[in-house]
């Protein structure tokens, strides 16, 4: 063979290496690097702060891993479905999403099947044509736990002060319309119970509105059927709904002293703990939105780059911080 021979040879070889390596034009190849990473996180109110804080995590999770975030607000199915549209156009391979309806689940699916797209769920879990959660990713709120450790705190502090039945009752201020409300009061009722704090002592005072006013006027016309009790334990779905118990026992006397309210949530409890002095407002569970937005994010980052598919369940907890420990706990979860 001539060198002149040899050399062609040498290059047709390199040359076909070379295009065998190159994808397909017709396919789409899978992604090997952060940098070819699109990711979406669809929330249904944008507008609302727990959601903003979810992408802001998100956004500090992409950062990390140098990916692309789309941050979408899809507030109806009609938003949500094109939504979904645009992402798989722009080259997405997934999307987290807190559905404005849960019962779009199987749409919200079929249509990420059609392009591939892998989903995860975050606060509201998808529910099925039969009524039943879908078999999605999801990470939520534990809220009959929130509701437990309530309950526990409750009862501890109860016991610090060493108060007793005789003269102690529990106010619950309820909203049993929603299942998750139910779940918190419930659990927040039977951990006090399970400690040893009499059922027949815990009166349910139902609200009509999830808000400082409906809070306020279901504790009051409670407190006019117990003028016997001296000492009040507080609970409810959220920090508005114990803060207008709280502010209801003001109005007949009872101060810090004599309140136990813990709350669940912590966007109110702020404020309450900055006054001068302490109120009946004792503590809230803490609800954080960073492993929501953060963790969320990078599982389904994890399982698109590298395949790691994400638990199917994935339950969160709340943290219990009082007027000393809050702004400390909140900034450690960067809500200062």
């Amino acid at each position: 063979m001539s060198n002149r021979h040899a050399t062609l040879t040498r290059r047709a070889v390199l040359i076909a290496a070379a295009i065998a390596v190159l994808p397909s034009a017709g396919c789409r190849s899978r992604p090997t690097t952060a940098t070819q990473i699109k990711l979406g996180f669809l929330v249904k109110h944008p507008e609302e702060s727990w959601f903003q804080n979810e992408w802001k995590f998100a956004q500090q999770c992409a950062d990390k891993y140098h990916f692309q975030l789309v941050k979408i607000g899809a507030t109806d199915g009609e938003k949500v479905l094109s939504a979904i549209d645009n992402l798989a156009a722009s080259g997405a391979q997934g999307f987290v999403i807190c559905t404005p309806d849960v019962k779009l689940g199987p749409a919200i699916m079929a249509k990420a099947r059609t392009y591939n797209m892998k989903v995860f769920t975050v606060d509201d879990q998808f529910v099925g044509p039969d009524g039943k959660f879908m078999d999605v990713p999801y990470m939520g709120i534990s809220a009959r736990g929130i509701g437990e450790t309530v309950g526990k705190a409750l009862y501890a502090e109860y016991k610090r002060r060493g108060w007793t039945p005789k003269d102690t009752a529990a106010c619950a201020v309820t909203f049993d319309e929603l299942h998750t409300s139910k779940e918190r009061t419930d659990g927040a009722a039977a951990a006090l119970v399970a400690a040893g704090f009499p059922a027949s002592r815990i009166y349910r005072a139902a609200e009509k509105t999830t808000d400082v006013p409906g809070g306020f006027d279901a504790a009051t016309a409670l407190l006019s059927q117990h003028p016997e009790v001296k000492h009040w334990l507080v609970f409810s779905l959220n920090d508005e709904g114990v803060l207008g118990a709280v502010r209801a026992m003001e109005n007949r006397g009872f101060g810090a002293k004599d309140v136990i309210g813990i709350g669940i949530g912590g966007s109110s409890a702020l404020p309450e703990f900055d006054k001068e002095k302490p109120t009946g407002f004792f503590a809230t569970c803490l609800i954080s939105p960073l492993r929501h937005g953060y963790e969320t994010t990078e599982m389904l980052y994890k399982w698109v780059k590298d395949g790691v598919e994400p638990p199917k369940d994935t339950r969160t907890q709340g943290i219990m911080v009082t007027r000393e420990t809050c702004r400390k706990v909140m900034k450690e979860q960067g809500l200062l």
